[in-house]
Parts: C-alpha cells; structure tokens; sequence
C-alpha cells in the first residue's frame, strides 16, 4: 500500500480544494520528504493518477495572474473519501507495512472518531503481542533459538525490540486518546494550523 496515496488524499480532503504547489508545501512542512518516498515528482504524478481512477475531481482553473501556467486544483470524490478511510484505517492495524505508511495514517488520526481510533489502535497492540508471541515462541521460522543462529538471529531481536516499542507507543496514545487528547472528529472544527500557509 502506498503512503503516497494516503498523504496526497489526505490532504487535499483536509484543504477541500487544493492545487499540486499547496500539497507538496503541506508534505514538505510535515516533513515527508525526509521519512516517505513523496518527492515532487512522485507527488504529480499521484495527483494525476488519483484523478485518473476517480478518487479526486480535478478542476481547471484561470491561467495565473502572476503569468504562470493555470494550475489544476483537485477536490476528493466520493469515491476517494472511501479509499481515504479505508488505507487509513488499514494503515493504522497493519504491523507488516513500511513505517511510512504508519507515519503517514498517524498524520489522519483525528480525522477518525475517538472511540474507533481507540478500537484501531488496541487491533494494532493485539496484532503487535500476538506476532511477538509467536517469533519468540519459536525463536526463527526454522524453530531455532537466536543464540543458535548466531548474527542471524539478531534479527529476530531486533524485530521482537521494534514490535515492544510500537506497542509501548501505541499504548502510550490510547491512553492519551482516552484521556481527550486532541479534537477528534465529531468533536469540533479541525485544525488546520497544520498547513503549511496556516490559515487563521
């Protein structure tokens, strides 16, 4: 699944209206650019993809009044709004994804009802025990201990510390959700001092 995708949805679905330049600035002020692979020239062209499999509308706009090119301003469609939530919600539970698919849905988290962004969340933590369980039950897929495989199984270390410490924070946010952090959605405007021009 691409993280891309998630971003670029998100947020032209947040600004409701917006043209290539406001959502590479937004993805650079968050930055992107440096923990995903949404660079410029992927970022185009996941607009015009987007656009192309109708889950974002793309509108022609006045040619610039500083002579430049008319930009295309995009808007989400019904069926993107789907799409969106869906990769969110997928994103927030899959424990087997690259980490910038989890950064990127971390990013959409209040765009999600609280009490569903606590149950996504928990399905994250079970996930996370429940694959620990198994990789240190068995210690590798051969059924060998780590210290039997040598260098080898520093893997399976590394994978066990890694999946501790996304639980631990995982844990740490549901109790920050649970305890009202953030304005989720249902609960009031959203905030969108997260733009990169920060509209009042």
């Amino acid at each position: 699944m691409s993280a891309i995708r998630l971003l670029v949805l998100g947020d032209v679905r947040l600004r409701g209206r917006a043209h290539g330049y406001q959502v590479r600035a937004d993805l650079e002020y968050w930055g992107a650019h440096e923990w995903s692979s949404a660079k410029p020239g992927s970022l185009y062209h996941a607009l015009k993809q987007l656009a192309k499999q109708g889950l974002l509308h793309a509108h022609d706009t006045a040619p610039s009044t500083a002579g430049g090119p008319p930009r295309t301003e995009y808007e989400i469609t019904a069926a993107g709004e789907a799409e969106f939530f869906r990769m969110l919600r997928y994103a927030l539970t899959a424990t087997r994804e690259k980490r910038e698919l989890l950064t990127s849905a971390i990013g959409f988290l209040v765009d999600l009802p609280r009490g569903e962004a606590l149950d996504l969340l928990a399905q994250r933590v079970a996930a996370l025990e429940s694959r620990r369980d198994e990789v240190t039950a068995k210690g590798s897929p051969a059924g060998a201990g780590t210290e039997e495989q040598g260098h080898i199984g520093e893997i399976m270390k590394l994978w066990v510390r890694t999946a501790d410490s996304d639980a631990a924070w995982a844990r740490e946010l549901i109790a920050r959700l649970e305890g009202g952090a953030f304005v989720m959605a249902g609960e009031g405007a959203r905030d969108l001092s997260v733009l990169s021009d920060r509209p009042a």
